[in-house]
């Protein structure tokens, strides 16, 4: 059977990670120096509350060859294939460094069948789209729908979400300091989107938390479809009740989400965001694989 596995960029929600035995590599995560894996050996309440005291040097790297090829080994050694679902290239080196632990493992097991996809995707939503996967793969879909699948689906996640500071954004370099710089001296908050390209990318700018979630609503009830059956992702760092509040907003929009898919976001991305980000990811269409429309017996 193909195992779909991807990193801890996704934030996938543990129940999903728990019920389909996924695979998640961690993404290392350095404090003062020493190197910690997201999810493993430091979780996000720790490392918010490091990240909270603003005493401590903190920063990412993207998983390297060797780690990679750490990961994929048991599954060339075994003879399992697999579709190993990457964060978005328009953020993170990830998919190279993918590349090449797949071209050093192919030296030692020719026959390995390895296959890298670009979620083109970040935090809940790359989630959303290995969520999707997972459905179809327990469905039945093979090898070949599930790379169709991915594709379309990369194509129709969207994502939106908003932070109270663009500092860690900047000091990241996700966002230029000259756009950031606008919003901080303005003391207002940033919506924000990735783009077709996988890149964040500043939509626009409000003044005070309500307003921002609630263009963060009204982006979602615009561009949304299907909320009846398909997921919405939710993604805090540590605030679950700015979730409530988003889905009272969406229904008196008059969309309601049936399917919230909520998680906490991660060291990953949280160390470029800082706690206090909220988001939504959600397909722009109804989805043409049907992966939600009858149950398929899991989460």
């Amino acid at each position: 059977m193909l195992e779909i596995i991807t990193d801890s960029a996704s934030d996938i929600p543990l129940e999903i990670k728990e019920y389909y035995h996924l695979h998640v590599i961690p993404t290392p995560v350095v404090i003062d120096g020493e190197d910690y894996l997201d999810g493993e050996t430091i979780r996000p309440s720790e490392f918010y509350e490091i990240q909270r005291e603003g005493k401590r040097e903190i920063s990412t790297y993207h998983i390297n060859p060797d780690m990679f090829e750490e990961a994929f080994r048991r599954y060339a050694e075994a003879g399992v294939p697999v579709l190993y679902v990457c964060f978005s290239t328009g953020i993170a080196a990830t998919w190279n460094a993918a590349h090449i632990a797949r071209e050093n493992l192919l030296e030692e097991y020719p026959e390995f069948d390895l296959s890298i996809v670009d979620s083109r995707c970040a935090s809940a939503g790359f989630g959303l789209l290995v969520y999707y996967l997972l459905r179809l793969r327990e469905k039945g879909a093979d090898r070949e729908m599930l790379l169709e699948a991915a594709e379309y689906y990369r194509e129709h996640i969207r994502h939106v979400f908003t932070v109270d500071t663009l500092e860690y954004l900047i000091r990241g370099g996700r966002i230029t300091r000259g756009k950031g710089m606008v919003a901080e001296t303005l003391s207002i908050r940033p919506v924000i989107t990735v783009d077709e390209k996988g890149s964040l990318k500043i939509l626009r700018l409000v003044r005070g938390t309500k307003k921002a979630y609630r263009a963060l609503a009204e982006y979602v009830a615009e561009h949304g479809a299907g909320f009846e059956n398909q997921p919405v992702a939710f993604c805090h760092g540590t605030v679950p009740e700015a979730v409530e509040e988003l889905m009272g907003i969406m229904k008196s929009m008059g969309a309601e989400v049936k399917r919230p898919v909520v998680s906490q976001v991660g060291c990953a991305i949280g160390a470029h965001t800082g706690e206090r980000i909220v988001g939504i990811c959600f397909l722009d269409v109804v989805d043409r694989y049907g992966a939600f429309e009858e149950a398929a017996g899991g989460v």
